[in-house]
């Protein structure tokens, strides 16, 4: 039966154990303050849990090098990770285990002292450089990501509002690097390279960075999907404007067989000379003959009855 453990109130100035539980993550880089649920299936990475509920809820979340391998060994994790605070933990019906973690703070290792049946790590708390006061420069830098990101949003990269929200209000440049990174979808080795940059101005400049070459990327598939809805557009009109002209043709091939048909019966009666009052009749009925639509049953019965015979009495 699942179980649910109660959530626990976090304190950001919670004392980071020297020793904690290791917990391998694929695809995927966990930053100090995110918050993230994880869906765990490795026996080694579930004994990491239990573990850690049973000690302190604190873990260490390391990514590994190559996502396709199972059973990672210590050599096979970045040695620079986040150390989390189990939140709540879940366990699903099919053995798995679904946990929600919030990043604390990032940490470094300094060796591991258990690989099996799970792995531990003697860990050391990694500090950012804080500066006492924002320069001109370094605020600058702070409003052109916060900028960047606003144009990154507004050709189409998804980014939750709540998010947005928190991102315009942070003036920690770490924080705002850390915050900014998480959001965008990097891949593993790049958002690995933002985690162990120590210098939180040197962090925000690699995010803008990235953040532009983001824009770049976005504008040329805005562009390349307009281009495709014109394309289909195109493909649309041209196809109507052949089917009206296919109706015009036809049309007009129409009034072209009408006409000629017409003139056939015109030519008849000429020839026929018949007397006056049957030419009147005959007239009289040719022109009924023009204003009928040529598939009209009325417009047939004409042809076969009233003209044929008047042709027919006087040949």
């Amino acid at each position: 039966m699942a179980e649910k453990e109660k959530e626990k109130e976090i304190d950001k100035e919670t004392q980071i154990p020297d020793n904690v539980p290791v917990l391998p993550v694929r695809d995927i880089v966990v930053f100090p303050y995110m918050i993230i649920p994880l869906f765990v299936g490795r026996e080694i990475s579930i004994k990491a849990i239990e573990q850690a509920l049973a000690e302190s809820r604190m873990i260490l979340l390391l990514t590994q090098k190559d996502l396709n391998i199972e059973n990672p060994a210590s050599s096979d994790l970045y040695e620079t990770g986040t150390v989390g605070m189990i939140m709540r933990m879940l366990k699903l019906p099919d053995g798995r285990v679904k946990i929600l973690v919030q990043g604390l703070a990032k940490a470094k290792v300094k060796g591991f002292t258990q690989t099996t049946p799970f792995m531990t790590a003697d860990v050391a708390k990694v500090e950012e450089l804080k500066p006492a006061a924002l320069t001109i420069e370094e605020e600058a830098q702070i409003r052109t990501v916060k900028e960047q990101l606003d144009k990154a949003v507004s050709y189409g990269k998804t980014i939750l509002p709540d998010i947005m929200v928190v991102i315009e209000n942070l003036d920690d440049p770490g924080r705002l690097a850390d915050l900014v990174a998480s959001n965008l979808g990097l891949k593993t080795d790049q958002a690995q390279e933002i985690l162990e940059i120590a210098d939180p101005i040197t962090k925000l400049k690699r995010v803008s960075d990235i953040l532009g070459r983001e824009i770049e990327l976005l504008i040329v598939q805005q562009k390349i999907q307009s281009e495709a809805r014109g394309e289909i557009d195109k493909t649309q009109r041209e196809y109507f404007l052949r089917e009206q002209l296919k109706a015009i043709q036809k049309e007009l091939g129409d009034i072209d067989e009408r006409a000629e048909e017409i003139r056939e019966f015109r030519n008849k009666i000429e020839e026929a000379r018949m007397p006056e009052k049957v030419l009147k009749e005959a007239e009289k009925q040719l022109k009924r003959l023009e204003k009928m639509h040529p598939d009209s049953a009325e417009s047939a019965t004409i042809r076969t009855t009233s003209l044929g015979k008047k042709h027919q009495g006087q040949s």
